[in-house]
């Protein structure tokens, strides 16, 4: 059966995890999460720990942006190429997290690779930064960006390299979507007579 929406399902497999977190207690976070020091001897820990969250708000703060986002952009890119960018900087910001914490948990990775991907394909798309100060997503980004880099010398407890390995993945990502799309675009324009297979792979890679 072929998934069509990705963005539900991991919204409820993040809230589930985090009532087992609650439930189970810290003995359950504890061995799901990312452990610095154990990130090659438990590779696993790279995935499970984007399952968990350190609290009600910092849950409720990723999964609002997941849902708000994540639905356009999943639209956009289609389910698979949404499921890989998740997946993909979410890992990448664990390992990158090992080198620089002694633990970590939370989708935060995950989320800014989503929204840096969300940012190369959507760069002008309004929103109210904070809920207050209307931006387009593009400066939104650098906004965040310099918060997280401004962060990682003001050490708070939140894990800022994450925050950046994600974004970082997500922006290399879209850019080569971007990439792939132009070229698609190029060829597809250069043809005078077009097959089927043309029009059909023209579709498949056009919603771009």
């Amino acid at each position: 059966m072929k998934l069509k929406n990705a963005v539900i399902p991991l919204l409820i497999a993040n809230i589930v995890v985090f009532i087992l977190q609650i439930i189970l207690g810290p003995d359950f976070t504890s061995t799901f999460m990312l452990v610095g020091a154990d990130i090659f001897s438990r590779p696993w820990i790279a995935v499970t720990s984007m399952f968990l969250h350190g609290g009600g708000m910092h849950l409720a703060f990723n999964m609002y942006v997941l849902y708000i986002f994540g639905p356009m952009l999943e639209s956009r890119i289609g389910t698979k190429r949404f499921l890989i960018i998740y997946f993909l900087s979410g890992i990448i910001a664990s390992f990158a997290s090992s080198f620089f914490y002694a633990s970590a948990l939370g989708a935060s990775g995950a989320i800014m690779g989503m929204m840096g991907v969300t940012a190369i394909l959507m760069p002008d798309l309004k929103l109210l930064f904070l809920a207050i100060v209307p931006m387009p997503l593009w400066v939104a980004t650098i906004v965040i960006a310099m918060v997280d880099i401004f962060g990682i010398f003001v050490p708070h407890g939140i894990a800022n390299i994450a925050h950046l390995a994600g974004l970082a993945t997500g922006l290399l990502y879209g850019l080569q979507l971007k990439k792939q799309k132009h070229t698609q675009q190029k060829r597809f324009s250069s043809k005078t007579h077009l097959e089927k297979e043309d029009i059909d792979q023209y579709l498949k890679s056009g919603r771009i």
